[in-house]
């Protein structure tokens, strides 16, 4: 008050005072007076005379404040009036007002100027000066109330006590907001001051009982009319509408608590939904990643492998999003809960952050080991491809052999055959039992390859187990057969003596190379899989190995074929006539060098295929090593930063505005990182697509990377997170910037493990350091507050919370009740018609759709009890 006087009240300071002005202030503070005096049953006439003797003026004090003064001394001696006038001074000075430059004496001696400065003092002490609108106060106060009040009218703009209220507008739009039947507020004209000025004085003084303080003509006729005047008047009005203002000041409590209800119920509905959505993604999800069921084809397995790559790479980051910002607004909403003295949000069964981590959990076992066995899978039914290819390749060849062998060994030639024949019978058939053994080796290989089939699962098993058989079956008869052949023959060969041992001869050895070349070529064109450049160099070996055998076959068939020349130059010296081929064997020249030439041309042709897979495995090799380069550069780095952040949600150091925005630029940092983890998926699908199983240049595998560069997301928005609920709190409670850094400090110092929170004793040993006397019964139950989930340890937010929570300036439910109780007019009950008055729109029906009927012995109809919805307010969450 000392200092407003100070800027104030200048007339110790102004020799003269403007005469229009002094003619406004007698009017205006003559009036002021007289509107507090006729309580008492008197009035004044003239303002410096009236108060010379003192006794009026300490009436006038007695009145406006409720207070009896010293007893007045009833003498007209000069010392009595100044005993008088010292007396309200000294009365004045005991409400805290500053006067300056005035004493008794001036007063005593009709000083006009100082009279009206001491009026003048007693209105802003006892009228004005107690007007606060948002914690402002006196004229700023005052000032604050017209503008919003005449906010809404045209032609009005109240920016001072003087100029502001010359055309009356501002007057009347005053009066109209508050009574609006009293003033016809559209028929008023701006270039019609006087008219307006008189409306709104005549109304006041006739319906508000607020007396004519200034003349209109005055007011229009000065070019600044006098500010002490017009606050003075003013003030009178604010008055007059104190039990409006009161209703206001109730309305907008109720308005600030049903808003913070309102977004609350919003928060709570959005986590219901979102978790309901994310849950419902799980549910079905975990079917599809548990589907085991292998594919018959490759192709079916890599279309299953793909869909599996667009999961992880498309549909899973979203929910991963989605998962930590659920995390984040429940305890957002749980922090705003408890700043408003609410209670905790309970989300419905089976929606709680717990159920979520549950299901997620689930998720990921289900979806752990899924990609291996798809890969896995499809590296079975590659080797399932080869082996069917290979039965199917042996099996025709055995098949061909084969063909015709049966009717062969049935044949009886023998019976009929010259002794000669019957030799020539007998060296065929151990030709041919040389041939059988040679192809038993065959058979065996076609009958394994069988049995693996049948233990690799392979969907065509059956077909391949009936041909199997049949071979194996028509085997057996062979074998049987070829032994009754050979008794039939061995028992005719007695009978015969004649053998040409130079056919023999060369059907013993045509017989076995023509095998090998046989199998030489089967070889060159048997099919091969390999995943290594060691498998691929080992079967180049195997090749050149088998190249260089080749000029001893050559040897070999030379000899063979000079065998049969040999035999032809001996039959033509000593001219015999051979009739037909050799009798011991089908193989002639004609089939060796044919054979032999095909064996020549499939060796460059294994010689392209090896070394077209060699160059396969090695770009393999470089795909390898791209990706371990990339990802032995990103697993670490994504270690590194994980640590980094826990060391910064320990440290936090600075403001926790500048936490926050160090961790949002570390948040940046690690997006725009985002490429390289893109990079190396990309790569991980080249890998994939080339059917490559592993890699021995890394430990880290793509799922690693991933698991990991979600965890570093996580924990990064989690840490930002929490120091926006610090803020919150910290803004919230009131606490300053070096009490969170105490608080900060003193809980890093007991959190020994550095972990971000601390167990009991730890807690028990900081409260001690805090000045807290504790024993178990009062730490018992500050440990209910602080941990209500009985979890053992204390977050640094709930040690916050508990910290401020004994000085936190909340709202109650008793505060609540009492604000509708103005709106209700002192009702035990309100209806919704005062709701619908007092209260902007959305916020009336919320109250109305909320509120039970009221069952009190004096109910009305329509009535609603608003003390029960108040108390609902802060006992449950949801109404």
């Amino acid at each position: 008050m000392g200092d407003y006087m100070a800027q104030e009240d200048d007339w110790d300071r102004d020799l003269l005072l403007d005469p229009a002005w002094e003619k406004q202030q007698r009017k205006t503070f003559t009036a002021w007076c007289n509107s507090h005096l006729r309580k008492a049953g008197t009035q004044i006439e003239n303002i410096d005379e009236d108060f010379r003797d003192g006794l009026k003026l300490m009436l006038l004090l007695e009145v406006i404040s409720g207070e009896r003064l010293p007893k007045p001394e009833r003498g007209k001696m000069r010392v009595h009036k100044i005993n008088n006038v010292n007396k309200a001074l000294d009365f004045i000075a005991s409400k805290g007002v500053k006067l300056v430059s005035i004493g008794a004496e001036e007063i005593v001696d009709g000083n006009a100027k100082m009279t009206l400065g001491m009026i003048w003092t007693i209105i802003l002490r006892f009228a004005i000066q107690d007007i606060s609108v948002e914690e402002t106060s006196a004229k700023e106060g005052l000032l604050l109330w017209c503008q919003r009040k005449t906010a809404p009218y045209k032609n009005v703009n109240v920016q001072n006590f003087h100029i502001s209220w010359k055309d009356g507008l501002a007057f009347n739009a005053l009066i109209h907001r508050h009574r609006p039947e009293l003033i016809e507020y559209d028929k008023l004209r701006k270039d019609d001051p006087v008219t307006n000025l008189n409306n709104a004085f005549e109304v006041a003084e006739k319906y508000l009982d607020i007396p004519k303080m200034l003349d209109a003509e005055d007011i229009v006729g000065t070019l600044r009319p006098d500010e002490k005047a017009i606050m003075t008047y003013v003030s009178c009005f604010y008055h007059a509408f104190s039990g409006a203002q009161k209703a206001e000041t109730a309305a907008n409590r109720i308005c600030k608590v049903l808003a913070v209800n309102q977004e609350n119920e919003h928060l709570m509905e959005d986590y219901e939904r979102l978790a309901s959505d994310l849950l419902e993604w799980i549910r079905r999800t975990i079917p599809w990643l548990e589907d085991r069921v292998p594919q018959k084809t490759i192709q079916e397995m890599q279309q299953k492998l793909e869909d599996f790559r667009d999961y992880r790479r498309v549909h899973k980051p979203p929910k991963v999003q989605e998962k930590c910002q659920l995390e984040i607004n429940f305890n957002t909403l749980q922090t705003k809960l408890r700043l408003s003295n609410r209670p905790a949000f309970m989300p419905s069964e089976g929606r709680m952050v717990s159920d979520v981590n549950t299901g997620w959990q689930h998720l990921e076992q289900a979806e752990k080991g899924y990609e291996e066995w798809l890969l896995n899978e499809i590296r079975r039914l590659e080797r399932l491809d080869h082996l069917a290819e290979k039965f199917r390749q042996k099996a025709s060849i055995h098949e061909a052999w084969t063909d015709g062998k049966e009717a062969m060994l049935k044949h009886r030639d023998y019976e009929t055959a010259t002794l000669s024949d019957i030799k020539a019978l007998i060296r065929k058939h151990e030709a041919f039992e040389s041939d059988l053994a040679a192809h038993q080796d065959r058979v065996e290989q076609i009958a394994a390859i069988a049995q693996e089939l049948n233990e690799l699962d392979y969907y065509d098993s059956h077909n391949v187990n009936t041909r199997c058989q049949k071979i194996c079956d028509q085997w057996d008869a062979l074998g049987s057969l070829t032994h009754s052949r050979r008794e039939a023959l061995e028992k005719t060969e007695k009978q015969l003596e004649t053998i040409d041992q130079l056919h023999l001869e060369y059907a013993k050895r045509a017989a076995p190379f023509n095998n090998w070349m046989e199998s030489a070529m089967e070889d060159l064109q048997d099919m091969f899989i390999v995943h290594t450049i060691e498998e691929i160099e080992g079967l180049i070996s195997a090749h050149d190995q088998f190249k260089s055998t080749l000029p001893d076959a050559d040897k070999e068939r030379e000899a063979i074929l000079a065998i049969h020349k040999e035999a032809q130059r001996i039959a033509e010296s000593n001219h015999i006539k051979l009739l037909g081929s050799n009798p011991y064997t089908t193989v002639t020249p004609q089939i060796i060098n044919s054979k032999w030439e095909k064996v020549q041309q499939l060796v460059p042709k294994r010689d392209h295929a090896l070394l077209e897979e060699q160059t396969k495995q090695q770009s393999n090799e470089h795909l390898r090593r791209q990706f371990a380069s990339q990802a032995n550069i990103m697993g670490p780095w994504i270690q590194t930063k994980m640590e980094e952040i826990g060391r910064i949600s320990i440290e936090m150091n600075g403001t926790l505005e500048d936490q926050l925005s160090h961790l949002k630029q570390y948040e940046r940092s690690i997006v725009d990182y985002k490429p390289n983890q893109d990079l190396l998926e990309q790569q991980h699908q080249l890998i994939q697509e080339a059917l490559i199983f592993d890699n021995k240049h890394t430990n880290y595998t793509m799922e690693h990377i991933r698991v990991g560069w979600e965890q570093l997301l996580t924990t990064i928005a989690r840490t930002i997170n929490e120091v926006e609920n610090q803020i919150l709190t910290r803004d919230a409670k009131g606490i300053s910037q070096e009490q969170m850094q105490e608080f900060r400090a003193s809980f890093n110092h007991f959190d020994k493990k550095q972990t971000g929170s601390m167990d009991a004793d730890d807690f028990r040993a900081l409260l001690i350091s805090t000045g807290y006397s504790l024993g178990d019964a009062e730490f018992n139950r500050i440990m209910s507050v602080v941990d209500p989930n009985h979890s053992g340890l204390v977050t640094f937010q709930a040690f916050i919370d508990f910290m401020s929570r004994e000085t936190t300036d909340t709202d109650t439910a008793d505060q609540v009740i009492a604000s509708f109780k103005v709106l209700a007019g002192d009702k035990n009950f309100i209806t919704a018609e005062e709701l619908r008055r007092e209260l902007p729109p959305d916020q009336a029906e919320y109250c109305i759709a909320r509120m039970a009927p009221y069952q009190g012995p004096d109910a009305v109809p329509g009535a609603l009890d608003y003390k029960s919805f108040s108390t609902a307010l802060y006992g449950e969450s949801d109404l």
